[in-house]
């Protein structure tokens, strides 16, 4: 997680991927923590994250408590100041890496191969893996620098999924668009979900997204 607006979509992710059976190591970054107590008042700390994470995905994209039941035994967290953790090595077995949400700072620091912490070096090493990268960036409008580091980000190898929700899918609360977005990431990274309806084509002038 990057401290870009967004932490809905962070939300989703984690929790779809452990619903898939995935072991998680998470990174949050220090804006991200910022970002996180505005957007949900929660404080993330590295000597109660468990508590913390479970806190927080237990909420729906509304705030409200107890919205979701969530295991976070198969996640593993590192702090972003640890340059030290397995993460920041190519040796260390991972499937590939979700940035969501991405801030500009984010992506401009990954697309010109930065590691000023453990965010954007475990990113490096994906790209240099040539594992899956998916960059979720949340900024709108997006100005030309940012636009040229996204180009950089595809030709490096990176799937670039802008945090753009679709309304086909029949959404009817604000957690079916934060679940869209969620689910393309998701699809980018070859990770099964049901987070939304897919579109089956046009019958009879009408349209299925079952």
């Amino acid at each position: 997680m990057s401290g870009a607006s967004g932490t809905p979509y962070a939300a989703s992710v984690l929790r779809a991927l452990l619903d898939a059976g995935e072991s998680v190591d998470l990174v949050v970054s220090r804006a991200s923590r910022l970002t996180l107590l505005d957007e949900t008042g929660i404080s993330f700390r590295d000597a109660h994250w468990r508590d913390d994470l479970r806190e927080w995905l237990t909420r729906g994209a509304d705030g409200k408590p107890g919205t979701y039941t969530v295991d976070i035994g198969a996640v593993r967290y590192w702090p972003a100041g640890d340059l030290a953790a397995g993460p920041s090595s190519g040796s260390y077995p991972v499937k590939g890496m979700l940035i969501v949400p991405a801030s500009t700072a984010c992506v401009a620091g990954v697309a010109l191969g930065l590691s000023k912490d453990l965010l954007q070096r475990a990113a490096s090493v994906t790209l240099k893996e040539r594992r899956p990268l998916v960059v979720a960036v949340r900024e709108t409008p997006l100005n030309g620098q940012t636009l040229r580091h996204l180009v950089a980000l595809d030709d490096a190898g990176a799937t670039v999924v802008p945090a753009s929700p679709a309304f086909y899918a029949g959404a009817t609360h604000i957690q079916d668009l934060v679940d869209f977005v969620a689910g393309r990431v998701l699809d980018a990274a070859g990770v099964g979900h049901g987070l939304y309806r897919r579109w089956k084509g046009q019958l009879g002038g009408g349209h299925s997204a079952d």
